[in-house]
């Protein structure tokens, strides 16, 4: 199949996939009263999910990415281009979720990787679109890391477009507000009930369900949290700029430690 085929096939899938998780959340909220057009959605879906996601996939891949690979073609002789493309796609799921959920945890026991991230946090009602605002730091540091082994290691062209399809798709699986049980596989594969938890300011979860795609990370690390009750509230203890670009200046604004993260560094 052409990557352009490939390309189209995963666009038409995003689209749908949004439709899907839309309807659900008003079919079957885990919050209920959450408005649609809730307070920030379109700093979410214009800011960061249109015009900063299309940036920044310039930056990281023509700025980036091709420059790095120019300069060790040929000299990295490790490659998986002759694996099937669906052991591929799995390999580079597994190993990047992996180190996912490392990074997402020191984030939040770094003070100066948290400032990378706090953002993520900001919104105080979570859906589908909560979990595009990321600080273009944080973005440019992730899929450098997870797009440029892909490249390096021969894989084939389209597995880029199908699995920013799954971490797009996946990651507004785990925000969307949802209710939605997956019984035991919860353990495994991760989804709204566990990482709706993560979003909230409860002291319980400031260190707990980092994970993204599969669950079993927290499982095994030993900080999944889980509780049958739900949050009261979501978001940060501390104000937080509302405008896309207070969002950003303000990791930089002030070095200074908040009561608040001085609560997360005791926990």
């Amino acid at each position: 199949m052409k990557l352009l085929d490939v390309n189209i096939i995963c666009f038409v899938s995003l689209i749908l996939g949004v439709v899907l998780l839309i309807f659900l959340e008003r079919k079957h909220p885990y919050r209920k009263g959450v408005p649609f057009f809730r307070d920030g959605f379109w700093t979410d879906l214009i800011s960061y999910a249109i015009i900063q996601s299309f940036l920044l996939k310039i930056i990281i891949f023509d700025y980036i990415i091709a420059p790095i690979n120019h300069s060790i073609h040929g000299k990295f002789h490790l490659s998986i281009s002759e694996w099937p493309i669906g052991w591929q796609l799995v390999f580079f799921l597994f190993t990047h979720d992996l180190y996912i959920y490392w990074f997402h945890r020191w984030q939040h026991a770094n003070k100066v990787l948290w400032r990378t991230h706090e953002a993520h946090h900001s919104n105080q009602q979570i859906d589908w679109i909560a979990g595009a605002r990321s600080h273009s730091i944080e973005i440019i540091i992730n899929q450098t890391i997870e797009f440029l082994p892909i490249i390096i290691l021969g894989a084939d062209p389209i597995i880029i477009p199908i699995k920013g399809l799954v971490d797009g798709l996946w990651g507004m699986f785990i925000h969307s507000n949802i209710r939605v049980s997956l019984g035991k596989l919860k353990y495994i594969i991760n989804g709204p009930e566990f990482h709706l938890w993560h979003h909230a300011n409860h002291r319980e979860v400031f260190h707990a369900n980092f994970s993204t795609k599969f669950s079993f990370w927290d499982v095994i690390f030993g900080t999944l949290y889980e509780s049958p009750n739900q949050p009261s509230s979501w978001g940060l203890y501390y104000k937080f700029p509302k405008n896309y670009f207070a969002q950003h200046w303000y990791a930089f604004y002030r070095w200074t430690f908040e009561p608040w993260e001085k609560k997360r560094e005791d926990t």
